[in-house]
């Protein structure tokens, strides 16, 4: 990683990375590390724990789990240096 990336917040740079990969999609991330302080992987510091919303057209025709195996490449150095939790809504556009 570069000096520059480790001065954004974690939540700024999986946010980074999924709009460059879903240009046109609806993306919330959610730090909740606060929610699991004292819990396996939480650190004193955050961000270790996120919940993430992504609605994008790119999830048609794909399972839950090719969708999750998807973020899971994209955010391989995040989980790498420290991100232990993820929880994942993915949705293609009209999906409950």
């Amino acid at each position: 990683m570069t000096t520059a990336k480790h001065h954004l917040s974690r939540a700024s740079r999986i946010e980074t990375l999924l709009r460059a990969r879903f240009a046109r999609a609806e993306i919330s991330v959610i730090d909740e590390s606060s929610l699991h302080a004292g819990h396996a992987g939480a650190r004193p510091q955050g961000e270790t724990h996120f919940r993430l919303r992504i609605v994008s057209a790119d999830f048609a025709g794909q399972s839950r789990l090719d969708r999750q195996r998807l973020i899971h490449t994209l955010l391989r150095e995040e989980f790498d240096n420290g991100l232990h939790a993820l929880a994942m809504d993915l949705k293609a556009p009209g999906e409950g």
